[in-house]
């Protein structure tokens, strides 16, 4: 399990300035729903000071995301925007007290969210469209360019701390290679050496039986599943919504969503959150998504 400070836990489960802003004069999306992680930062300049007189934003993905992005908005209203587009991902991450090396890439999601946004109100374009032969990881549509950034900024020097800060590597593993040249690249321009024994094996893992998923039988891993919702149950009574386990199918667990929380817009938010603290409190990927996108009626599920 990750090593979570209390401000992050405090930005996940009482994020600030979420939602969006209406008169937002300037509007940054980052990321895709599709990848895991996907940021909208909304902000409102004043046209005469360049001061960021607001800031609301609204993501898709897990509690590191949530606190990030709800950590920036605190951080740049009040700042113009020459100021604010000095903020880099390691003030978000300070702010927060750290966040761990494994979820670094949501603090640099953030920041390219805020350029976004700027060069919006700025009548910009800003996009991060890869040049002709410059994606390396398809998995997550990081490009040469970013990752040679934060490798020269941060002093990266393993495949595995490029996965911290960006994602790439992170799924199929066939862009280790591109991410390995880039790394030789720079690193030999410092006068370092790289190592390839710092880059991870790739080993496909063997498909395990639902029983046997982190030592625990069908119905224990179920009744840890509830105790986990039920846990997350006081946040969600306390605004007039509820969750309900509805279906486990492998990795995939279906959830209702009842009360105020059926109708809230932070609904997606909230399902991120709760597949969060399953991936954490089972050891294993997990995937929550709505019950409503079951193809077929539930099964029961198995209580003890």
């Amino acid at each position: 399990m990750w090593d979570y400070s209390d401000k992050v836990k405090e930005h996940f489960f009482q994020p600030r300035n979420v939602g969006a802003l209406p008169g937002a004069n300037g509007i940054g999306d980052v990321g895709s729903i599709s990848c895991g992680d996907a940021l909208r930062l909304s902000i409102i300049v004043n046209e005469d000071t360049d001061v960021i007189e607001d800031a609301k934003f609204q993501t898709f993905g897990c509690g590191s995301a949530i606190a990030s992005s709800s950590a920036l908005t605190e951080i740049i209203k009040g700042m113009k925007v020459e100021e604010a587009l000095k903020v880099t991902n390691d003030d978000i991450a300070e702010f927060l007290d750290g966040l761990p090396p494994e979820k670094m890439h949501c603090s640099v999601m953030g920041r390219e969210a805020l350029q976004a946004a700027i060069a919006n109100f700025k009548g910009e374009e800003w996009a991060d469209d890869h040049e002709e032969g410059a994606l390396v990881c398809k998995c997550f549509a990081v490009d040469e360019k970013l990752i040679e950034g934060l490798v020269r900024n941060h002093n990266l020097r393993t495949v595995q701390e490029v996965t911290n800060y960006t994602k790439a590597g992170g799924g199929c593993c066939a862009c280790h290679e591109g991410i390995e040249e880039i790394l030789m690249r720079v690193m030999e321009e410092r006068g370092e050496i790289f190592n390839a024994d710092s880059v991870p094996e790739i080993v496909e893992p063997e498909p395990l039986p639902l029983a046997a998923k982190g030592g625990m039988t069908t119905v224990q891993r179920i009744r840890r599943i509830e105790a986990v919702i039920e846990s997350i149950r006081p946040n969600l009574r306390m605004d007039g919504g509820d969750a309900e386990l509805v279906e486990v199918d492998g990795n995939t667990i279906y959830i209702k969503m009842t009360g105020a929380c059926s109708s809230c817009g932070m609904a997606s938010m909230t399902i991120g959150g709760i597949q969060q603290r399953l991936m954490e409190e089972l050891g294993e990927f997990i995937k929550v998504v709505p019950a409503e996108k079951l193809a077929q009626p539930p099964r029961k599920v198995a209580h003890g």
